[in-house]
């Protein structure tokens, strides 16, 4: 008896064996940080805006006819410099441009530290570059003053124009000044105050919660962490404003597997665009997609009389409608378990990204598509 050939299919079944149980082999859970699904509540930028005006533009400032609150923001900085123009005069500004300047005042900031604004024009101003932003209070909600502004602007375009024609690339009535604000008042915060502090998850989810909250116990201790919902997470923290810096670096480190996401399909009715995550499945349906073309053209057509009937030559017009529809084929599409099928079974129907809408809302709609269907 020849043992090569039973050796040669035993290793074949060998390794069909294991190539097998490693398919069958759970995918290994994703490892996060605490940090990367969880912020510590009350700690949050802060939005800043104001209104300034841009100077030393080559020409393309606002057009102070069209825009005469340009001329009176310059008129009102004068007067605080110590300039009045005189009764009746209304100066007209090429060089200078109406902007609104935002910034996002970052946690913790103190005063004298710089942060970075956005400069856009609010007017008719063809372009910011080369602009000077003059001193610009940015205010929160709240109406206070929490920075200063001022600062030469970065235009990441540019632009020529001569002869009726006009060449421009990127962006040029929007700018940024790196460093160009200043942080004049601080945000209090609770960071510091009471016996504990609230986590909250980016997203509303019990499992992610409820693994959270199991990681840091099992991490520093017992009775640690509590979960109060499905977004917040209460710590027991130290009182020490030194130590409670430690404890929450600590508790930002803490590794947990990260949750199965709830199914979802989110659809851009704008651009056509289609992301599902890796959650969503589908069940057992049939699709018909086929299109449908009206096709009308119209052709002169000369009606001419008899002779010597005293009648005219008319000319009228003769319609030709065509109505033609491709192939509509029935397409049965089994049970996807996995994001990769759900993609192939899409794709096999040779629909178009805008057709896809329609089709995975009619198959929500079936009840064949295991996942939430949002629009944007």
């Amino acid at each position: 008896m020849n043992i090569v050939p039973l050796l040669q299919n035993l290793s074949r079944l060998a390794m069909l064996t294991g190539m097998a149980l490693v398919l069958a082999l759970p995918a290994a859970a994703q490892s996060i940080r605490v940090k990367e699904i969880a912020a510590v509540q009350g700690v949050r930028t802060n939005q800043l805006t104001g209104y300034g005006l841009v100077v030393g533009l080559d020409g393309t400032g606002d057009q102070t006819t069209q825009m005469p609150y340009t001329s009176q923001g310059m008129a009102n900085y004068l007067q605080q410099l110590g300039l009045t123009l005189p009764p009746g005069v209304n100066p007209q500004f090429k060089n200078i441009a109406a902007v609104l300047v935002t910034a996002e005042l970052p946690p913790f900031a103190q005063p004298g530290q710089a942060i970075d604004v956005t400069v856009s024009s609010m007017g008719n101003a063809k372009s910011l570059r080369g602009g000077t932003l003059i001193a610009t209070p940015l205010k929160g909600a709240d109406g206070e003053i929490y920075a200063l502004a001022q600062g030469n602007l970065l235009v990441g375009g540019a632009g020529a124009s001569a002869g009726g024609s006009k060449v421009q690339i990127n962006h040029l009535s929007a700018g940024r000044i790196p460093g160009g604000g200043q942080v004049e008042r601080t945000v209090p915060t609770a960071f510091a105050l009471g016996e504990s502090i609230d986590l909250g998850l980016q997203s509303n989810d019990f499992t992610t919660a409820s693994r959270v909250t199991d990681a840091i116990n099992k991490a520093l201790g017992a009775g640690t962490a509590s979960a109060v919902d499905g977004r917040v997470v209460r710590l027991r923290a130290p009182a020490d404003p030194n130590s409670r810096v430690a404890f929450l670096a600590r508790v930002e480190d803490v590794r947990l597997d990260a949750a199965v996401p709830m199914a979802k399909v989110v659809i851009n009715s704008r651009t056509g665009s289609i992301a599902m995550n890796q959650a969503v499945t589908l069940g057992p349906c049939a699709v018909a997609h086929g299109n449908l073309s009206v096709s009308i053209s119209s052709n002169p057509v000369i009606s001419q009389p008899n002779p010597l009937s005293n009648g005219q030559t008319v000319v009228a017009e003769q319609a030709n409608i065509q109505i033609s529809q491709d192939k509509g084929s029935l397409i049965q599409m089994g049970p996807a378990a996995q994001l990769s099928d759900v993609v192939k079974a899409l794709n096999s129907l040779g629909a178009t990204p805008q057709d896809l809408l329609a089709i995975l809302q009619a198959i929500k709609a079936s009840g064949a598509l295991n996942a939430d269907l949002e629009v944007i």
